[in-house]
């Protein structure tokens, strides 16, 4: 799943559920009343007419800019560089009405323009108002945001951006391209966006969250934190660096064995830490700071503790730290222009940080909680298809009520914590939108007519998942058969292939497109992401997709991938087939020089809809893939939904995962 904005999603608090919710589903009532289809074309546009006039005040404002301003740059991060956002952080949100999680904003003194990807282009179209422009990024004829700069923009210019809202190697890359045309970056530390946001009236920026962390066990982290401070400090030694600066959130959370819930989905909290050879200092909110936490930081029988100091602090930190030490500073390239800066060129060194290659490599104990929170998060599965099939025909099942009905399954399995990111439950032309997010005005009810894709996933304290399934309650179309199986093939092609020990993921992205490539279709989205350990579910920095990313070390053994190929067709149907898959040693005939060589198993066990297959679209090794991994679900599965007592979803099971061929 490829998720976007995490505006709230939970909007079924207080609504009603259709007929034919089970008795065991808690917390939930009954109701007769219909629930009301909306037209899938109606948009609610926000007017973004006086805050575009608003910023472009203060963009001429010397109280608040170093000189005018030609541009003013508005990303979709924030200072920890993160894809899911705390509402008080949802900046170009808020200026633009587009909720899609990528995306950046250009406003000029006369121009506002919006650069996304085509996961977003349906999504973006239909949120923003007439004030802006739509740049789709990715397609030939679409200038870069530096090239449509600098042809638009005249020599002398200076755009601005807030320096702790990008990272310094997209500052680099920009302010050299700017300076070749004449033009100048200048950082603006008083971010225009929320000087405007916060004398909104009708919607004032909300409070950054301070929420309560907790330590999360060691029978589901696997190792203790000194143990992972250890590892880290030899790096440190290794590459001559006096301290290491963790700006992302997820890998403060993993190094500390600490979450919390600061950004609704991922379980972080506002944060950074710094690790040197002799101490280990984490920068948080002492409010959010219980005294299990501290408990799990000062051991009593271990010699070092974790100091702790203000969330605010680490700029004064990290310039004395630069006053005080020798030897380079290593910050993520990540990291924000606004902290790097801090550190002269010659006692910095900015790549990729080791946490996050030590995070993407799960341990025995990670990787048994995948596999046993994805049995727990199948059965809740399971649950909720066999539930559809026998209610769709009541005509009062929609996208945004079947959603709470399987967030309301979830719930009953044990460690669950609660959704990894907001449902993306789309029938018809819905599910054509990449990373749609049903909302009461869009919301349609789930027929035998359509095609239903459910892209869901959920927080165990044991695991995250992410997995989608796309459906047909009634009888499918050939078409719409060639293309699922198409799909189909694509998916398994990925998932059975072997390689080499650290390939690049976009070196695997054509196994998952043949197919769709061989009758001219594709999909506008990468084939897969790495999956954290009860954190962010988009977890870096491996993936696969064809885009090059200078900061993939290689697919290694332990790591957690999505397989989550697409077709979509606008305004009528979309098909996304997601199983996250684990990279293990693969067995081969031969060896060529000493190589390692990987491949993928099944972590996923949801069954793929048989219906929708055209069987003579498959070889015969796939149809042994898909004979298997559904045997692989039957055997996983099966035992849970008896013990459960869940007879009907065990039949369900059963049924959906017959043998073929």
């Amino acid at each position: 799943m490829y998720i976007e904005n995490l505006t709230k999603f939970r909007s079924l608090r207080g609504l009603v559920l259709p007929i034919g919710l089970p008795q065991s589903v808690s917390g939930c009532r009954r109701t007769s009343i219909v629930i009301c289809r909306y037209s899938s074309n109606f948009t609610m546009k926000a007017d973004t007419t006086h805050i575009l006039a608003n910023i472009r005040k203060l963009m001429k404002d010397r109280k608040y800019v170093p000189d005018t301003l030609s541009a003013y740059i508005v990303p979709s991060c924030d200072a920890h560089n993160s894809e899911y956002l705390a509402d008080v952080d949802m900046r170009r949100q808020y200026v633009s009405g587009f909720t899609g999680s990528a995306g950046t904003a250009v406003i000029t003194l006369d121009k506002a323009l919006m650069w996304t990807d085509g996961r977003y282009y349906l999504q973006a179209q239909k949120e923003m108002d007439t004030n802006w422009m739509l740049m789709k990024e990715g397609l030939p004829d679409t200038p870069s945001r530096p090239d449509w700069l600098t042809s638009n923009l005249e020599p002398g210019s200076n755009v601005g951006v807030d320096p702790m809202l990008i990272t310094s190697t997209s500052w680099t890359d920009l302010s050299d391209k700017l300076e070749a045309s004449g033009c100048q970056l200048v950082a603006v530390d008083k971010n225009l966006v929320d000087i405007v946001w916060r004398e909104d009236r009708n919607n004032p920026q909300p409070n950054r969250p301070e929420n309560p962390v907790s330590p999360l066990e060691i029978e589901f982290t696997g190792r203790t934190w000194q143990s992972k401070v250890e590892e880290l400090r030899a790096k440190l030694e290794e590459n001559k660096c006096t301290a290491l600066v963790l700006t992302a959130l997820d890998d403060v959370a993993w190094l500390l064995n600490l979450r919390g819930s600061d950004i609704d989905y991922n379980p972080v909290f506002f944060s950074y830490c710094v690790v040197t050879p002799k101490e280990v200092v984490l920068f948080i909110n002492e409010s959010q700071v219980s005294p299990a936490v501290k408990d799990s930081l000062t051991p009593e029988d271990m010699e070092e503790s974790v100091q702790i100091q203000g969330y605010s602090k680490i700029k004064g930190f990290l310039s004395g730290l630069v006053s005080n030490t020798q030897g380079k500073i290593w910050l993520a390239s990540t990291a924000s222009q606004g902290l790097v800066s801090l550190v002269p060129e010659k006692r910095s060194l900015v790549k990729l940080s080791p946490v996050a290659v030590m995070k993407a490599i799960k341990n025995p104990v990670e990787l048994k909680g995948f596999d046993n929170c994805h049995i727990r998060d199948s059965a809740a599965l399971c649950q909720y298809f066999s539930w559809l099939q026998k209610n769709v025909g009541s005509g009062q099942v929609t996208e945004i009520s079947g959603a709470d009905v399987l967030e309301e399954f979830r719930k009953e399995q044990d460690n669950f914590v609660g959704l990894s990111f907001p449902s993306i439950s789309g029938v018809g032309p819905n599910g054509a939108i990449i990373h749609y997010r049903p909302e009461p005005e869009s919301d349609r009810r789930i027929t035998k007519e359509e095609m239903y894709l459910i892209d869901s996933g959920a927080q165990y304290k044991d695991g995250t998942t992410d997995v989608t399934r796309t459906l047909h309650l009634g009888t499918p179309s050939e078409y719409e058969k060639e293309c699922f199986t198409r799909v189909l093939k694509g998916m398994i092609a990925l998932a059975s292939s072997v390689f080499p020990a650290k390939t690049c993921g976009y070196r695997l992205d054509t196994l998952a497109r043949m197919h769709l490539w061989s009758v001219g279709l594709d999909y506008r989205h990468g084939t897969g992401h790495g999956v954290g350990s009860y954190l962010n579910v988009h977890e870096g920095p491996s993936g696969i997709s064809y885009r090059m990313n200078p900061n993939d070390p290689g697919i290694q053994e332990g790591m957690i991938f999505s397989d989550e190929p697409g077709y979509y067709e606008d305004g009528k149907f979309g098909i996304r087939l997601e199983t996250l898959v684990k990279v293990v040693p693969a067995t081969t005939k031969y060896t060529f020089d000493q190589t390692e060589m990987l491949t993928f198993e099944p972590v996923t066990v949801v069954p793929i809809q048989l219906k929708l297959i055209e069987p003579t679209l498959l070889t015969k090794p796939e149809v042994e893939w898909l004979n298997n991994y559904h045997q692989i679900c039957r055997d996983r599965v099966g035992p849970l939904l008896k013990e459960q007592g869940k007879h009907e979803a065990l039949d369900w099971l059963y049924l959906e995962t017959q043998p073929i061929g």
